[in-house]
């Protein structure tokens, strides 16, 4: 049985501290709205990931994309750019566990756009090149995002905390008796 589903991951928004009750309420609906959209425009992200770029990959039973860096620019409806450092992990159910089977990152600017219907869809992605190709493709496309995203992007101890929680995430949202995830070699995470 194939399972496969998005995960939102949990988005640390910054705002301006307010001082009043009345104006911390205002920012409360103001960030709700805010992270409605956003998540939003990642429902379009995972499900792009999941349905175009991890149809690349080596089939799973259960396909989790998540992001580990992103940065949005959403000053036009027409082209919303949304840069980041997006993950597409295809895996195994194996008892109560999750074995991993393929997978990896795809770093860039996804542009979105939203549909008459109202809902935002992926309509182009520029990707970061490889190898000789990594360096020149990120500075052009992160542009001044350039060294966040590179902090983020050699950050591997974090990277593995948002992934055990889109991990997480998944089991529990999709009712799933796991309790583990592992790499080929390596020993099982516990959940």
């Amino acid at each position: 049985m194939k399972l496969t589903t998005k995960i939102l991951l949990p988005m640390a928004l910054m705002g301006i501290l307010f001082t009043s009750c009345g104006n911390r309420q205002k920012k409360a609906v103001a960030e709700s709205a805010t992270e409605s959209v956003n998540n939003q425009y990642f429902d379009a992200i995972n499900k792009y990931l999941t349905d175009i770029i991890g149809k690349g990959y080596a089939t799973g039973e259960v396909t989790i994309p998540y992001s580990d860096y992103c940065s949005i620019d959403d000053s036009s409806a027409e082209d919303i750019q949304v840069f980041g450092d997006f993950w597409v992990e295809n895996y195994n159910v194996s008892g109560d566990s999750l074995l991993f089977v393929s997978g990896g990152n795809h770093s860039g600017k996804m542009h979105i756009k939203k549909a008459s219907g109202g809902q935002f869809f992926v309509v182009g992605f520029d990707a970061v090149g490889d190898g000789s190709e990594y360096l020149p493709t990120a500075k052009a496309i992160f542009g001044d995002r350039f060294d966040d995203f590179q902090k983020a992007y050699s950050d591997n101890e974090a990277r593995e905390e948002i992934r055990k929680s889109a991990i997480s995430e998944f089991v529990k949202k999709n009712n799933l008796a796991v309790k583990y995830y592992k790499d080929y070699g390596w020993p099982a995470v516990q959940l």
